[in-house]
């Protein structure tokens, strides 16, 4: 029953993530939801300010948090290892649901496309950044990095596998972390840019940054020289670009 309920688990926080996911991207273009960046009461300026870059915060500092091997150990005491990531992807979740619903509207546009073409061109550049964000996922092990594939092993009593192969499937060949390329597109490229889809973009790239720095420190740490080569032959981001 144990391993059922983390199963269980599981799924719901997968299931979650994907509905809080879809809800995002609406929220993001405001699109298709009941509120998105755009919309809410309005509120004295910095008093906005302060709220949405708590909000943004707050997801940062939870990613930081759980992403930390302290946690991870200290979280393996309350459940099954299975189950850490479930917790991750989650509360994730979670952090994603509390930006929509308290995101506080500032008023301002920075662009507003009106020739047709142009604005089409950028729904699509808009669409493939969404795409290529989520076609990533399933390049590196979309079903580990949600948690599923762990609760499947658990579930079947199957160990988990210790040692992980370095490969650059792909889109890996061309750009160290192509799903983060893909949210940058989708965060940028829109035919209309208000204040807060531009804050929201600023926060999430300077995340984006600093997280994929952080991150690119461990898996020096785990491949060493094989992935310093990595790094001295592939871009971060986008082709053709050093950083």
């Amino acid at each position: 029953m144990a391993k059922l309920g983390v199963a269980v688990y599981g799924v719901v926080s997968y299931l979650i993530f994907l509905a809080t996911f879809v809800y995002v991207i609406g929220f993001v273009i405001d699109f298709g939801v009941a509120k998105s960046v755009n919309d809410g009461p309005a509120m004295a300026w910095p008093l906005a300010l302060l709220i949405n870059l708590g909000l943004l915060g707050l997801f940062a500092l939870q990613h930081t948090v759980m992403a930390r091997p302290g946690f991870k150990q200290m979280w393996s005491k309350v459940m099954p290892q299975a189950g850490e990531r479930s917790t991750f992807v989650l509360a994730s979740s979670i952090a994603l649901i509390l930006l929509c619903l308290f995101w506080v509207p500032l008023q301002g546009m920075l662009w507003s496309v009106s020739e047709p073409w142009l604005r089409t061109a950028l729904w699509v550049g808009c669409a493939v950044g969404w795409g290529l964000a989520l076609v990533s996922t399933f390049l590196i092990d979309h079903f580990s990095l949600f948690g599923l594939r762990q609760i499947w092993n658990h579930l079947r009593s199957n160990p988990e596998q210790t040692t992980i192969e370095f490969r650059t499937p792909f889109l890996y060949r061309w750009m160290r972390h192509p799903m983060m390329t893909g949210f940058f597109i989708a965060f940028w490229v829109m035919p209309d840019m208000s204040l807060n889809q531009a804050l929201l973009a600023a926060g999430f790239s300077i995340y984006i940054v600093l997280g994929t720095m952080h991150e690119e420190r461990g898996l020096i740490r785990e491949f060493g020289d094989q992935y310093r080569a990595y790094i001295n032959s592939t871009p971060r981001f986008f082709p053709g670009l050093k950083f």
